[in-house]
């Protein structure tokens, strides 16, 4: 590690680098320091995930008044550079005296300037900016599950020991059938022709444990055709049904099965 005086100065460095604001040659002398030094090294990581995620918030511009009063903020804050251990000293001295020359110190852009630029973004945006971000991460989420679901209909229909129940017929001229891998333990529901249902109602598939019913999930959109993986395990279940149920499904039938097919065994 450099030592003395220019060894305090590199470690204020951390944020220029993480955000690519170094001249050349002060990058290439970091980097020579960054090999050598890992409390500079982690902080480094923590400023760019950091940034990386200010990046993906931000969502509406701020004022220039704003943009002003933050600059200003940031050039009368110190930066407290990374306990290092072991260092001597003089070193220690040196890095915590505050050095003149605001250029340099907004050039550093410190830890606690970046805390402040996100508090101010998340004052002016109204929270919308963290608001926008959990939506994207949950639509990364529920379409990382979809492709799941999807792979796995595809892995019980292309089964080895799948088998399939003769079609049954359903209201206005549709039909369904089951799919069973008794290997994977899971069922998929096929349907032809199944209309829309009444407004504010959703199909619903259940697994029949004798007299009692757990549901298997939801027919979320209804067509010529249709393919879908029941939730759950097929377990001991005997047959399955179809029942029209309130928006959202039930945790029990609230109607009469518009179909009820006997499961195949293996």
């Amino acid at each position: 590690m450099t030592g003395g005086g220019a060894g305090a100065e590199l470690h204020t460095l951390t944020g220029a680098y993480a955000v690519h604001a170094l001249p050349a040659a002060e990058r290439e002398t970091f980097e020579r320091h960054l090999a050598a030094c890992p409390s500079c090294e982690q902080e480094v990581a923590e400023l760019r995930a950091t940034a990386g995620r200010l990046g993906l918030a931000v969502s509406e511009a701020t004022s220039p008044q704003m943009r002003e009063r933050v600059l200003r903020q940031i050039a009368g804050v110190r930066q407290e550079p990374p306990r290092v251990t072991g260092e001597p000293a003089p070193v220690r001295e040196a890095r915590g005296r505050r050095r003149p020359g605001g250029s340099r110190r907004l050039r550093s852009l410190p830890r606690f300037a970046l805390a402040a630029c996100l508090a101010a973004v998340t004052a002016v945006s109204g929270g919308a900016a963290v608001w926008q971000y959990g939506e994207a991460q949950e639509a990364r989420e529920q379409a990382q599950q979809s492709r799941q679901r999807e792979a796995e209909l595809a892995r019980v229909l292309a089964a080895p020991d799948a088998r399939t129940t003769g079609r049954s017929e359903l209201p206005g001229g549709a039909s369904g059938s089951v799919v069973v891998s008794r290997d994977r333990d899971r069922a998929a529901f096929l349907a032809s022709g199944l209309a829309e249902p009444p407004a504010g109602k959703v199909y619903q598939l259940w697994f029949a444990d004798g007299q009692k019913m757990r549901s298997a999930g939801l027919v979320d959109s209804p067509g010529d055709s249709k393919a879908v993986l029941m939730e759950g395990r097929v377990g001991g279940a005997s047959a399955m049904g179809v029942t029209v149920e309130p928006a959202g499904g039930s945790p029990q039938p609230t109607t009469e099965p518009l179909a009820l097919m006997k499961l195949p065994r293996a």
